[in-house]
């Protein structure tokens, strides 16, 4: 907690993403926010937000330039919250598939990331969800239209179901609440695993609804 008794969050600044869209909407909806790449201020912050635009390999390659990926490690382990916004999402499953070129991700969920099969790609608009029952950050805006901008997306969610005991994913005990939307194919909109939540869409560009999602996980935060 910042010395103004507000929750303190640190957008991760490493070349990629709506970084001053995402500080401001944070800012509004009473967060102490702080623009950096200081590996020691986003490791002790309330909370971490990853943003993302472009292409997935570029984004895992600034992310590693800066180490943010060792960040976000860290921080999960320790039980302390992230949020990831359009390819921060992203970047969290095993690998993105672009134009044939397969690159690693982070791997804190299993799946890869492949293109939409839908008649107009990108997908750029206005869209509702199906918010998983229970969701902490969709409360009071379940029905609501969310602002997408992406060609690729998570198409499956492996721990929605039943998983090998030996993958590496088998330890989690608590399954994720995983939000779905449509264009062409059915992809994953939102997240929420533990300290990890993201979200495909992007909440600082959702106007009101956006504004009170945010809300919802800086909330979580006290």
């Amino acid at each position: 907690m910042s010395e103004s008794g507000r929750p303190s969050v640190v957008v991760l600044d490493y070349g990629f993403g709506n970084v001053r869209s995402a500080v401001r909407a944070l800012e509004r909806v009473g967060a102490d926010v702080e623009l950096t790449h200081d590996r020691r201020r986003a490791q002790e912050a309330d909370g971490l937000v990853v943003p993302g635009v472009g292409a997935f390999a570029a984004c895992m390659a600034g992310l590693r330039a800066v180490r943010g990926d060792e960040v976000v490690g860290r921080r999960l382990a320790g039980g302390r919250p992230v949020l990831g916004i359009c390819v921060g999402m992203q970047i969290l499953f095993e690998a993105g598939d672009e134009h044939g070129v397969v690159t690693e991700g982070m791997g804190e969920w299993p799946g890869t990331v492949r293109r939409l099969d839908a008649p107009v790609v990108p997908h750029m608009g206005w869209a509702t969800v199906e918010a998983a029952e229970g969701s902490r950050l969709f409360a009071g805006v379940e029905r609501e239209r969310f602002y997408f901008v992406h060609s690729y997306a998570a198409q499956e969610f492996p721990l929605e179901a039943d998983i090998p005991e030996d993958s590496p994913f088998a330890r989690t005990t608590i399954r994720p609440l995983v939000t779905w939307a449509t264009h062409g194919d059915r992809f994953v909109a939102a997240v929420e695993n533990g300290p990890l939540s993201a979200t495909q869409f992007h909440p600082e560009k959702s106007g009101d609804a956006g504004a009170h999602l945010l809300e919802n996980w800086v909330a979580t935060l006290r």
